[in-house]
């Protein structure tokens, strides 16, 4: 299996960051991170190993981000707004430092953004707001609210970068329309802490009429690897 490691100086974010990427060729998949994880966990969690078929086999190819969540949703360090703007920051790093990478790697004209647990906050969130770049999503046991990180603070950046938020309110035909076109997949489990969050997510984008599948799996420990391990097989 090709497996490469990239690091660079992100001027978007003001030092270095890294990630790993997996297979040469197929569908570009940029994962996330769970809270504090970082962009080996989805190696190390046997994540990739449990689709190495498919990536040997030029069918998926993993782009698997760093965060920087302990820099911004979970940094009590500074104030809230330090907090957003530091997320935004990384939204810029996404779109115009990640995403290049990816395009002059792989020419396939989809982009699935994937993640579990917080890395499912991500990965709905930057679908969602720029679906014109990714063209599909799976998070699996997603948590998509972020405003207990805040403390009560609230402006426009954090409107739009809560989809819980942004997303009922939400008429531009410029996104719906390109929303209706993408592939959006919702899993979780009855016994997930994070079922909630997914059955809500779950009627927000029926009344929008975004075409998505809520999947509710029956299974013991639904929110944790072994688990995950099987959603990716099932959905990717």
């Amino acid at each position: 299996m090709n497996r490469e490691y990239h690091k660079w100086y992100s001027p978007r974010l003001g030092r270095d960051m890294e990630l790993l990427v997996f297979g040469h060729a197929g569908l570009p998949v940029m994962v996330f991170p769970t809270s504090g994880g970082r962009f080996y966990e989805f190696e190390d969690r046997n994540m990739i190993g449990s689709v190495w078929g498919r990536i040997e086999s030029g069918d998926l190819q993993f782009y698997c981000v760093d965060s920087v969540d302990m820099e911004s949703w979970y940094n009590r360090n500074v104030p809230p707004r330090w907090r957003i703007a530091r997320h935004v920051q990384y939204d810029d790093y996404l779109i115009n430092e990640v995403v290049p990478l990816v395009r002059q790697k792989n020419q396939n004209a989809h982009l699935v953004a994937l993640g579990c647990s917080f890395g499912g906050y991500h990965a709905l969130n930057v679908a969602l707001r720029h679906p014109d770049v990714f063209t599909g999503m799976l998070s699996m046991s997603g948590a998509f609210d972020t405003t207990n990180f805040l403390n009560g603070y609230y402006d426009q950046d954090i409107y739009f970068n809560q989809p819980t938020h942004f997303l009922p309110h939400l008429s531009d035909p410029w996104f719906l329309d390109r929303y209706a076109r993408n592939t959006w997949v919702l899993a979780t489990g009855w016994d997930d802490q994070c079922l909630g969050q997914n059955q809500y997510m779950d009627r927000l984008m029926n009344d929008k009429w975004i075409p998505h599948k809520l999947y509710i799996w029956d299974t013991w420990n639904s929110h944790d690897w072994p688990t995950w391990q099987r959603m990716i097989q099932e959905y990717l």
